[in-house]
């Protein structure tokens, strides 16, 4: 993935870019830890060879598509994480 110049370069502070560049990076890792090529990880998924090479250069891919890799790689329980915690605007929230 190309990488462009981010406010995270300079301060520590994730941005979307910081995240789809860090996401891209972890995907490609898995990947190649499995040892699948992305033509073969194409098959495996049914996603499309190309959706797969515009991902791991771009960062661009369909929720769809992203949850279909993550299951053929082993991580579709990563996304039960998100969104799962209640965001706390006072202290009454808590109760």
């Amino acid at each position: 993935m190309k990488h462009k110049y981010d406010i995270s370069d300079f301060v520590s502070v994730p941005t979307e870019q910081s995240i789809t560049y860090d996401l891209v990076k972890r995907f490609i890792k898995r990947r190649k830890e499995y040892g699948l090529t992305q033509k073969e990880l194409s098959i495996k998924s049914d996603v499309s060879y190309g959706s797969i090479r515009r991902f791991e250069s771009q960062g661009d891919i369909s929720l769809k598509s992203l949850l279909k890799l993550s299951s053929a790689i082993g991580c579709l329980e990563d996304f039960n994480e998100l969104f799962r915690y209640m965001i706390l605007k006072n202290i009454k929230d808590l109760k």
